[in-house]
This record gives C-alpha cells, structure tokens and sequence, in this order.
C-alpha cells in the first residue's frame, strides 16, 4: 500500500471528472477500473465502454464489486449519491483499502458516508474540489479531511495529485467547498438569469458594459459563455450540489433563500438540457456556443412557448 503506482484504484462515477481521472492515471501506468450507473442501461453504457476501451481502463458491473478489488477508491457521482456509494461499497471494501470521497455534498453526508466506510474496515477520507476539473485535470486543487487525510495525502500526490489536508476533523473540507459554491453556482445561476432577461429586453449590451466598468477585471463576455455552457452540460450536477449547500447553510442555522433559488435555476437550465432546447447531448455542438446570446435565445425561445 505504500507504492501507490502499484495500487488498483476503482473509480466510482465515470463522468467528467472520473474519465479524467482515469487517463491520467493511466498513463502512469496505474491499473485503473469504475464504475457507472449509466453502465446498466445500453442507451447510456456505449460512449462509456469506447472510453475504457481506448484507455484500458477495467469496468466493474457494480460498486461492490469495484471495492472488492480496490486499494483506493474514489467515489466522483452526483451529490445524492454520496451515501448511497458508501453503503454500497462498504460490504465489500478490502481491510485498509483508502476511499476517497470528492463528491460535492454536504458535511453531514460525507459524515454518514464516513460512518458506513470506516464501520467497514475502509479508510475514509472527504475530499473536496475546489475549482473546475478539466482545466487543471489530476492537479485540480483538492482539500482532505478526516482522520486518515494527513496518511493519504502525500500518497495520492505522487500521482499526480494536487492535494492539502485542510483538517483532521471532517466536514471541514466539505464546510469549505459548500461555502465557496454558494457564491459560484450563485454567480451562475444570476449570470443566467440576468443577461436571458436583459436579451429579451434588448439591453444586454447596456448591462454587459456597467458590469465592465464595475468590475473591470472580469472578463463578462467569456466569464458567461463559459457559465451558460458548464450548467447547460452539468446542470442535473450542479442542481443537486446546490441542493446539498442548502442543507449546510440551514444546519448553520440560517434559512438559505439565495442557494434555493440557486439551485431552482440549475435545475431549470438542466431540464432544457433534457428537452433538446440546446441540441442534442451526443453533438459536438451541444453547449459549445462562445456566444452566450445563442443559448440566451434559445431559453427565451422556449419560455414564449409556454405564453
């Protein structure tokens, strides 16, 4: 256990962030396997098993039998998920075997998740991302905690990882990404609905260039390209996220009326994802636009449909 490059490391959750995992850790050469949902249904499994084929990467036909063979394994699925992975990965994880948790979820959750892995014999350890994945891949920015963090940190990072114990307590980590998604996936969301409403109005430019002027160091035109595209692809992601931020904000004794509405307008960009409203997800160019106002006005397409 102390070569990693020796490890089997099953991925759970081969979306965005697993599929990069794993490429970078395969070309390490690191025996790599996951594990998806979207491996049960023949509609969803095809894009999933061309991925594993062109990287070698194992697939398992369940979580448990992922744990089963794991040294370490990280768990990367919706935030809803979170707990449902750990029960069931926990009957089956080996003695000593580290499980990695970097899904976006409340510090409850990844505290009920810690109780089922380290019950188990696993060792649990709560990571939390703290910026977009493909940008910066495996060295993405990650903060660990929980009593197993300081062991697996220096590990993982000779694999290329980028990460920093925040704490030996969990829910610290978490508390931290939950915290700075309030503001993102609130940026987003009110980048959103700002420049959708001030296109039907016609006075998008107007708007566009006040915020230039207020904030003169934020790109506004490619800083919303770049929001509309991300919850466009990853807004059933996000929403849910959201979801598990609201639940911080009211165990901290505050009603989160902001993260609700956050989570609303993901959710909604999401479900016209769904629709077909912005093309078909297979297409290459689906969400693609480096023009905001396309996507603007194909919600605003949809929305006068309803009138």
């Amino acid at each position: 256990m102390n070569n990693p490059r020796t490890w089997k490391v099953g991925l759970v959750g081969y979306g965005e962030v697993g599929r990069i995992l794993a490429e970078d850790l395969r070309a390490q050469g690191v025996v790599v396997s996951a594990y998806d949902l979207k491996l049960d249904s023949a509609a969803t499994a095809g894009p999933l098993q061309a991925h594993a084929a062109q990287h070698g990467v194992q697939l398992a036909a369940s979580s448990a039998e992922l744990a089963a063979g794991a040294d370490f394994i990280v768990s990367a699925v919706t935030a809803s998920q979170t707990v449902p992975v750990a029960q069931a990965c926990a009957p089956a994880i080996q003695k000593g075997a580290f499980f990695l948790d970097v899904n976006s979820a409340s510090p409850g959750a990844k505290q009920r998740a810690a109780s089922l892995i380290d019950s188990a014999g696993g060792r649990y350890v709560e990571g939390a991302v703290m910026t977009s994945v493909p940008p910066y891949r495996i060295k993405v920015p990650l903060l660990l905690g929980g009593a197993f963090a300081l062991e697996l940190a220096p590990l993982i990072n000779s694999l290329g990882f980028a990460a920093k114990v925040a704490s030996h307590k969990l829910g610290v980590a978490s508390a931290t990404k939950m915290c700075r998604s309030v503001m993102i996936k609130g940026l987003e969301a009110m980048v959103i609905e700002s420049f959708t409403t001030a296109r039907h109005y016609g006075v998008e430019d107007a708007v566009v260039a006040s915020l230039y002027e207020t904030f003169p160091g934020i790109d506004w035109e490619k800083q919303a390209a770049y929001f509309f595209q991300r919850v466009i692809e990853h807004g059933r992601r996000r929403s849910e996220e959201v979801r598990e931020v609201t639940e911080t904000v009211r165990d901290a004794g505050l009603t989160p009326w902001s993260t609700s509405g956050t989570a609303e307008r993901q959710a909604w960009v999401a479900d016209g994802a769904d629709a077909g409203w912005f093309g078909e997800k297979r297409s290459p160019e689906f969400a693609r636009s480096a023009d905001w106002r396309i996507e603007a006005d194909r919600m605003l397409a949809q929305v006068s449909k309803k009138d």
